[in-house]
C-alpha cells in the first residue's frame, strides 16, 4: 500500500514507474482497515486468517469492488 496526496500524483507515479494503477483508498478507509487488521495481531493465540475472512474484513469496511476479492 502506498499513499500519495492526490490522484494526480497517483498517475505520475504510475507513468514515471510503469506500474499499473491500483485501487485509490480515502486515507480513513486505510486507517479503519488497519484497526481491524492488526487489532489483535499480538494475542498469543492469533492465527492467520482465510481469504474468505480477509474478503469479509475488506467488505465490511466498504472495500468492495472487483480489486479486493481474492479469488
Amino acid at each position: 500500500m502506498l499513499l500519495f496526496r492526490s490522484e494526480e500524483d497517483v498517475e505520475h507515479w504510475c507513468k514515471r514507474t510503469k506500474e499499473p494503477r491500483g485501487e485509490i483508498v480515502p486515507i480513513y478507509t486505510v486507517w479503519e482497515l488497519a484497526k481491524v487488521w492488526y487489532a489483535k495481531r499480538m494475542d498469543a493465540d492469533y492465527r492467520g486468517r482465510t481469504a474468505a475472512e480477509v474478503e469479509k474484513i475488506f467488505h465490511d469496511i466498504g472495500l468492495r469492488s472487483s480489486f479486493w476479492k481474492l479469488g
